[in-house]
């Protein structure tokens, strides 16, 4: 096992800044995740740990050693890649060792770690196959198998379930956590996937446009984002966001108001945006769970997704339906709100509805940086929340 460090790392190709000034800190034995979107320079951040990559600036370290200058091989990692590139010429016991039998170990010794790993990965009786021979499921073991022979100090991997069917990725995720767990080793796991990193790792690192935004444990990052994009990258669906003015007596926007005590709230004007997750919006008539229920939200449903578990219900503020908009539009919208009930909510589509957030679960972000401001207003005032000060579902969103 081994700490890794990057400090102030930068990799820039030409005028493109892959990665900004990186400073990420990876415990020992510690499993994380560098999650983000496609470009956002998590595969160029793991490429410069394992030396397949030498950073413009800054530094990296594993365990006590400077290894920005080492080559690959003299790192103590072990990568798998999301090709799992497998020699087909090679059956199984074959490309497992092939990494030891290149560095001329010992046949007793290539034997028994062999065996070890493919106990580990569950290849038991599978040694003598070809890769045709196998599923993906049981490719991908091998690819992990051959990396674990190695004994390394650190394993990278880098969308090692990409190419894999749902239900094996998820049978994966599970593999992969019991890995860790017997293996007791540092593992920097980078995906795009936010439900792999929420469900497998330690500590999350999300990145964005080369930044680092957050690194926390994946429930803080889901309840606590320190900004707009970690708050709208972690949890699916993303969180709801809707612009309004900070006031003396809470936030107005162009549909409700949400009323509580903003003197302790410091943001740089009074341009913010309120984020709400799904889970946290309730029918009225169903509100008993919530915390601090808000001030009535008149509302009309639009699309209903039924998910088996629960139900997607698209909530329009004003009465216009998302099919008077383009994609783009109905994404961003403001007038339209994404609330998750469970599967047995009588409500059907085109219904007008009234509904409350759950105030304890309302986030308040500073619109031009996208910085959080806080997290939850339930304890802000003792107010208790009365009448509504939304319009109407029916007057097609005209305020009174």
């Amino acid at each position: 096992m081994a700490r890794v460090h990057l400090d102030d790392v930068t990799k820039r190709y030409e005028d493109i800044v892959a990665v900004d000034e990186m400073n990420l800190e990876i415990r020992d034995g510690e499993f994380v995740c560098l999650v983000g979107p496609s470009g956002c320079g998590k595969s160029t951040t793991m490429e410069t740990i394992a030396g397949l990559t030498k950073p413009t600036e800054g530094t990296v370290t594993i365990g006590e050693t400077d290894v920005t200058n080492l080559p690959p091989k003299d790192r103590g990692v072990s990568m798998v890649f999301q090709n799992i590139a497998l020699f087909p010429h090679m059956n199984v016991y074959e490309n497992i060792s092939f990494g030891l039998r290149l560095r001329k170990f010992d046949t007793d010794e290539i034997d028994r770690r062999v065996e070890q790993a493919s106990d580990v990965v569950q290849l038991e009786g599978m040694l003598d196959r070809e890769p045709s021979e196998l599923s993906g499921g049981q490719q991908q073991r091998v690819a992990i198998a051959r990396a674990i022979v190695r004994k390394p100090d650190v394993f990278l991997m880098d969308e090692p379930l990409a190419n894999l069917d749902a239900k094996l990725r998820v049978h994966m995720r599970t593999e992969l956590q019991r890995l860790h767990k017997q293996l007791d080793t540092t593992i920097i796991y980078v995906t795009h996937d936010q439900a792999e990193a929420m469900t497998m790792s330690d500590r999350i690192a999300v990145i964005n446009a080369g930044e680092l935004q957050q690194i926390d444990p994946p429930l803080v990052c889901y309840n606590e984002p320190k900004n707009r994009f970690v708050a709208g990258f972690i949890g699916s669906p993303s969180m709801n966001f809707v612009e309004g003015n900070l006031t003396d007596d809470g936030l107005t926007t162009d549909h409700f108001d949400l009323e509580f005590d903003s003197d302790g709230l410091e943001p740089i004007d009074d341009d913010v945006t309120m984020g709400i997750r799904p889970e946290d919006i309730s029918l009225e008539r169903e509100a008993d769970s919530a915390t601090s229920t808000s001030e009535t939200i008149e509302a009309r449903t639009d699309v209903l997704e039924p998910m088996g578990d629960e139900i997607f219900i698209y909530l329009s503020l004003d009465g216009a339906s998302s099919e008077m908009m383009t994609s783009n539009e109905a994404s961003t919208a403001s007038n339209q709100l994404l609330m998750s009930v469970d599967p047995d909510t009588e409500v059907g589509e085109d219904e007008s509805v009234s509904v409350v957030l759950d105030r304890s679960k309302v986030h308040l972000f500073e619109t031009a940086s996208g910085e959080a401001i806080t997290h939850g207003i339930a304890d802000l005032s003792d107010a208790t929340p009365t009448a509504s000060v939304a319009p109407e579902a029916e007057s097609g969103g005209q305020h009174e």
